[in-house]
């Protein structure tokens, strides 16, 4: 752990407190911005890769090799609009009318997608994560969610982010702390780059069998469609084109590992990421962007997002992980740079 590191401003009494109880006075880390709207942020790297994470949201805000950026992130001076590298808990993508039951309790969330009477991406992306460990490569964070109307049970969670000669891998764990048993879903929402204008001209390959069929809410129907003989067919990389996605895809296709892999490239090579799963991620959301309000971001990346659940799992109960008390489940995803 750097011990040489100073801080970029002078601390008032309020930002030494915060530092202290985030554990970064500790590990000396330094800030980029004391007034960031996402908190601190925190630098690690390897080589000439660099990722920046924020405290609000665990958000990975940041991933460039040397001045080449591999995702969509913002800057310090912003917010995570759209998504836009957070973390997604505890549950991914939309949920109906921001209500379900598990085991006889009863939920409502927030509608934070009104026009659609969805609540959307879980509720830890905009809440602040305390710093556990810092090294020049590798960082974790904490949160412990308590009970809420939007999620009445108790879940501690841990991201680990460490990036290497194999580029970002990205550790979650989580653990109920209730007496009895409870509902998890996990997700996050990286912004994939290959270097062009728009995602028209890169080069996708999605390993994955079919797609969700969702309604005009983003919903899933319950029905499977086969890829083959669709526009949605990417498990022969091809050029993205004029292709609108926002689409859940399953039945991935992994190597000897159990890893399924996504990939987004330039023409010939010139820039690109991969982007892994290990079998906790059942499921990719790939987003063209078409719908982004921010009108100059649209198609300029490429949404994948690795998801445990699909959309609606809290109310319909697919694939959500019932997390027993004490017991700690993991997955692991990541990105490496092509």
């Amino acid at each position: 752990m750097p011990g040489n590191r100073a801080f970029a401003a002078p601390l008032t009494p309020a930002a030494l407190l915060v530092c202290f109880n985030s554990g970064a006075m500790t590990a000396r880390t330094p800030r980029i911005s004391v007034a960031s709207p996402t908190g601190q942020q925190w630098r690690i790297g390897h080589g000439g890769q660099e990722v920046v994470v924020c405290e609000v949201g665990a958000t990975l805000r940041a991933y460039t090799v040397g001045d080449r950026p591999v995702i969509d992130g913002f800057g310090p001076d912003e917010w995570s609009h759209s998504g836009r590298g957070q973390v997604l808990a505890p549950w991914p993508n939309r949920l109906a009318d921001g209500r379900y039951e598990f085991n006889g309790v009863r939920a409502q969330a927030g509608l934070d997608e009104p026009e659609r009477h969805n609540a959307i991406h879980g509720l830890v992306r905009w809440m602040p994560w305390t710093l556990q460990t810092r090294h020049q490569n590798q960082l974790s964070l904490r949160l412990q969610l308590h009970p809420s109307p939007g999620y009445p049970f108790s879940l501690l969670l841990e991201i680990e982010y460490h990036v290497g000669r194999d580029g970002l891998t990205v550790a979650t764990r989580a653990r109920s702390l209730d007496e009895g048993n409870i509902p998890f879903g996990l997700g996050f929402h990286p912004y994939l780059t290959a270097g062009s204008e728009t995602v028209d001209g890169a080069i996708l390959n999605v390993p994955a069998r079919h797609t969700l069929d969702l309604d005009d809410r983003g919903l899933p129907t319950g029905a499977l469609t086969p890829v083959e003989g669709t526009d949605r067919d990417f498990t022969a990389a091809r050029f993205v084109g004029p292709a609108v996605l926002d689409t859940a895809y399953t039945t991935l296709e992994r190597d000897v590992e159990g890893r399924a892999w996504a990939t987004l490239d330039a023409p010939g090579g010139a820039a690109g990421a991969a982007l892994w799963v290990d079998p906790g991620f059942s499921y990719l959301m790939v987003y063209t962007g078409d719908t982004l309000p921010e009108i100059q971001r649209r198609r300029r990346a490429l949404a994948v997002e690795p998801m445990t659940c699909p959309p609606n799992a809290l109310r319909t109960g697919k694939d959500v992980i019932d997390l027993h008390p004490d017991q700690e489940w993991s997955a692991r995803w990541g990105i490496v740079p092509r």
